[in-house]
């Protein structure tokens, strides 16, 4: 019959001298003594080393997580063949009027505290030019997973490791979100749970304290451990002894351990880290407008194609080359990419039609420049007429 101080299952006592800088520590605790400087790479009082590669299936698990994503396993059924793309849509362009033109020309100087509206008022429109440019996004929705070593103070709770073979990482149920929403989920494997010596306090569940060195005692801070107070007056703090009691100790001289929480014992056993993620890439049409690339990033534009599948073929038939050719590349790419090392969910890929409206005018017998573009009607208009020295663009 197994006993609380050594649960069944429990890491063999081989392993109790594998981690270095506990050399002969015994089930049960030993000499207490002060933990070495914690490292940011190996995680302070994991589990030992020679652990990692005794669960079938878990080769390679690490403490702290960090680990590559593990790959799913080959499909038990036949994957679905994306379907077919469809019918070629209208790729009709619209324009704006030359109303809606002067309209967000007069929104964007008002919003200038330092411009004057006398251009808009006063301005002629010559010509006006919409130029096609659009924006191809692909969305990949995948599964991750991954897994490590981890561990709690050990309070009573199920010890199963061996008690038959863990599951694979991929055989373990997960609720997925809704397409397209980021999520991430934890699991505890089963039967991968042990029971250890916490390292950090030896089994003990109190480490010595930091502010009195162990010794329970500590300066008085109103003698400073003289023992007396001006001049041969004695401190009457500490009856002259010069020391007192330590506060974070109570006079102990130790603390609980805060790794096991005075327990004593951790619960080591291997987390499944499941992430969901968007995988995402774009791809914007370059135009003759004359307006920089950058500035279309703040807007949005109309959606002309949208396809989402479990995985989607590349746009046929669009009438601008790059982006059917772009569609090709990124489709492929994430296919290639992503079921190396996650599960892909659904894909999803769109073409909006930001609409740019390069409007040409005069103003005081002078040709100027502004742009229109974008759902939200964005005017740009480097070279205004009417500013003064205050003002930003």
């Amino acid at each position: 019959m197994a006993n609380f101080h050594v649960p069944p299952y429990a890491p063999p006592a081989a392993m109790f001298n594998t981690v270095s800088g506990y050399a002969g520590t015994v089930a049960g605790g030993g000499a207490m003594a002060a933990p070495p400087a914690a490292s940011f790479h190996t995680p302070l009082y994991a589990p030992p080393a020679a652990m990692f590669n005794i669960v079938p299936g878990y080769e390679g698990t690490v403490a702290g997580g960090g680990g590559a994503y593990i790959p799913p396993p080959p499909p038990s059924v036949p994957m679905p063949v994306p379907e077919q793309a469809p019918n070629t849509p209208d790729w009709h362009i619209p324009s704006i009027s030359e109303d809606r033109a002067r309209e967000a020309f007069a929104t964007y100087v008002s919003s200038k505290c330092c411009y004057s509206s006398d251009p808009v008022s006063e301005g002629v429109i010559t010509n006006m030019e919409s130029f096609n440019t659009y924006r191809y996004r692909l969305e990949t929705f995948i599964e991750f997973r991954s897994t490590e070593w981890s561990q709690e103070p050990y309070t009573g709770q199920p010890v199963d490791a061996g008690v038959q073979p863990a599951p694979g990482p991929w055989q373990i149920a997960a609720q997925p979100p809704a397409f397209f929403q980021e999520h991430k989920q934890t699991i505890k494997v089963p039967y991968t749970s042990s029971v250890k010596n916490c390292d950090l306090c030896q089994g003990k569940g109190r480490n010595p304290c930091t502010k009195c060195a162990g010794s329970g005692k500590r300066d008085c801070t109103l003698c400073n451990g003289s023992g007396y107070r001006e001049s041969d007056k004695r401190c009457v703090n500490c009856s002259g002894s010069g020391r007192k009691n330590c506060s974070p100790c109570s006079g102990r001289g130790s603390c609980q351990c805060d790794t096991c929480r005075g327990k004593g014992k951790l619960l080591i056993f291997i987390n499944l880290n499941v992430k969901w993620s968007i995988e995402k890439d774009e791809f914007v049409a370059q135009d003759s407008s004359g307006l920089k690339v950058e500035k279309l990033e703040e807007v949005s534009g109309k959606e002309l194609y949208k396809d989402a599948q479990y995985m989607v073929y590349p746009v046929r038939g669009f009438p601008d080359a790059s982006v059917a050719q772009a569609s090709e590349r990124l489709v492929r790419d994430h296919q290639g990419k992503y079921a190396q090392t996650s599960r892909i969910l659904q894909q999803r890929q769109t073409i909006e039609l930001i609409t740019i409206t390069r409007v040409n005018y005069t103003w005081r017998e002078k040709p100027y420049v502004y742009y229109v573009y974008g759902n939200e009607l964005k005017v740009n208009a480097d070279d205004y007429p009417a500013t003064c020295c205050c003002s930003v663009m």
